[in-house]
């Protein structure tokens, strides 16, 4: 009987230290989150304060430089999937991107901001202003609107927000019980959990700007589960603040420059592939960050997949479709959502799969509810 209790005890400390040390952990990894963000923050007041301050193109994307280099090694700090994986997306994605416009004085930090306060919550934050949150008296950005038939939803948002709170909570809930699920019913766990963790993340990070500052700010999601088509899904639907940024950096340069050589048909064409191809290769330098493992650029194949399949849509749309025919909805919803997790299975998700990182946010989840509570 001693020796029963003797081998309990001893299994209880052990589980003691460990939540200890996972406590210890945790607060190690938010102290250097508070650290990276101050770091950024600092960088973009040099920005306002001294890069705007010098003529439009080469100086001053010259001045950038030594910010863009920063943002690239700020999240090598951070190990956690929650807080390392966001961070990696707004500053080494969405930040240097927008602060490569700002260097030609295009995108949404060319737009003269009235306090360095503005400045850096458009710079740092997923948020896009919509066009009558800028001056009357300037240029908007060349921000493509959803077109009719592809409104953004009408149920309440308040409601709409709580609904996809309590999904994802059921879902990861659920991952208690994976051992005895289906493994497509967990591939099925995951797209679910991937669009509803990404919008929530997205929402709540642009709430405090939305709040403090009152900006008007362009949908994130417009609802992709709805799409029917490839390009509505990554034009029209799926996380419209990289589709917002990747148009003026990447898609219209290239099809304006190739445009006068191969026409506006293969024109169109090539610049959709170039974007594609660079949304590939930021969610390979992403998958590094998150497992610091060299790519093996199967979602760069995955993207590139999506980009022939859509530019080959949008050139059969043109050519064979009659005007005024479509398929059905729910036929060419169906097909949709089954193309893309069928290519998913097969590209997207084997990297995070493979390096565990599914194991490791699904984890992070018990510890940081430890965290919060005790």
């Amino acid at each position: 009987m001693s020796s029963l209790t003797r081998r309990h005890g001893s299994i209880h400390l052990r589980l003691v230290n460990k939540k200890l040390k996972l406590e210890e952990k945790m607060e190690g990894e938010i102290q250097r989150f508070i650290e990276v963000w101050i770091t950024a923050i600092s960088c973009l007041c040099y920005c306002y304060y001294i890069s705007s301050s010098l003529p439009k193109g080469f100086f001053r994307l010259l001045s950038l430089l030594p910010i863009l280099y920063l943002f690239l090694i700020l999240p090598f700090n951070l190990s956690s999937f929650h807080l390392g994986g966001p961070t990696t997306f707004f500053l080494v994605w969405l930040a240097t991107f927008k602060l490569l416009l700002f260097s030609f004085n295009l995108g949404p930090l060319s737009f003269s901001s009235p306090n360095i306060f503005h400045f850096i919550s458009i710079a740092s934050l997923p948020i896009m202003l919509k066009n009558n949150s800028y001056p009357p008296h300037q240029s908007t950005p060349n921000i493509e609107k959803p077109k009719k038939g592809h409104v953004f939803p009408t149920l309440p948002a308040t409601f709409l927000l709580c609904l996809k709170v309590v999904i994802l909570a059921m879902i990861i809930c659920a991952y208690d019980y994976r051992e005895a699920m289906h493994p497509h019913l967990i591939l099925a766990l995951y797209c679910c959990h991937m669009y509803l963790g990404i919008e929530l993340v997205l929402a709540i990070c642009a709430a405090p700007a939305r709040a403090i500052f009152g900006f008007e700010i362009e949908p994130q999601f417009n609802e992709p589960y709805l799409c029917t088509s490839l390009q509505d899904f990554w034009g029209r639907r799926w996380n419209l603040m990289v589709t917002n940024i990747l148009r003026p950096t990447v898609y219209n340069p290239i099809r304006s420059i190739t445009t006068n050589f191969v026409g506006p048909t293969f024109g169109l064409s090539i610049a959709l592939l170039a974007t594609f191809l660079v949304s590939g290769l930021m969610h390979e330098l992403i998958y590094y960050y998150l497992a610091r493992v060299p790519p093996t650029w199967e979602v760069t194949w995955f993207f590139m997949l999506q980009g022939v399949c859509t530019a080959a849509e949008v050139a059969a749309k043109k050519a064979l479709v009659r005007p005024g025919w479509r398929l059905p909805q729910a036929v060419s919803r169906l097909l949709t959502v089954v193309f893309l997790v069928v290519t998913g299975r097969w590209l997207f998700f084997p990297q995070l799969l493979r390096n565990g990182i599914d194991r490791k946010a699904i984890g992070e989840y018990a510890i940081m509810v430890d965290f919060v509570i005790f």
